[in-house]
């Protein structure tokens, strides 16, 4: 419940309660109000690693941070994690793409996420090091937290990029009941 409470609360739900309860609640809600805040990446029916992201309303402790807030146009990247028998397999930068593929259909202009520049072990906060070598930059610079931003209309491939436009030029110029199987 890192992201999801502030720090006072997420103390708070961690000593009273189950902290599995109040994150399936806080995923539900984000749901219903926002829509999806995830993405699993799955290797052989087997899940190999996760990223979680939300507006930044729905990310309380996002305040807390130094280089805080995240910019209005943008979606807060607020964990990832690969599990790391599957790590450095590119499932990482899959899955970012999948995040940013979902994004830019929802018209979200940027991702932004809070790096840790002193990442040693697994934690909340994703490495800046993974951020940067996935196409993140730096917006806010600090010693420990900086804020790092992903600007969407680039984050999209080339291959995707004309795969979209052909597909709108085929479907303008041929009516589906002229289409054959072949």
């Amino acid at each position: 419940m890192f992201w999801e409470l502030d720090p006072v609360s997420g103390e708070r739900a961690v000593r009273s309660g189950d902290p599995g309860l109040e994150k399936e609640a806080w995923i539900s809600a984000t749901l219903l109000e926002w829509g999806s805040c995830g993405k699993i990446a799955y290797v052989d029916g087997v899940p190999a690693g996760f990223v979680l992201y939300s507006p930044p309303l729905y990310s309380p402790r996002s305040i807390a941070f130094p280089t805080s807030p995240v910019s209005a146009d943008a979606v807060l990247l607020m964990t990832a994690h690969i599990i790391p028998e599957f790590s450095g397999g590119g499932l990482g930068r899959m899955l970012i793409q999948g995040v940013a593929k979902d994004l830019t259909r929802r018209g979200v202009k940027a991702i932004e996420a809070f790096g840790d520049l002193k990442w040693e072990e697994p934690s909340c906060v994703v490495p800046a090091e993974y951020l940067l070598s996935v196409g993140f930059k730096t917006v806010r610079p600090h010693l420990r937290f900086p804020r790092l931003r992903l600007e969407l209309k680039t984050a999209i491939s080339w291959r995707e990029d004309v795969e979209v436009a052909l597909e709108r030029l085929l479907g303008s110029m041929s009516p589906e009941r002229a289409l054959r199987p072949v």
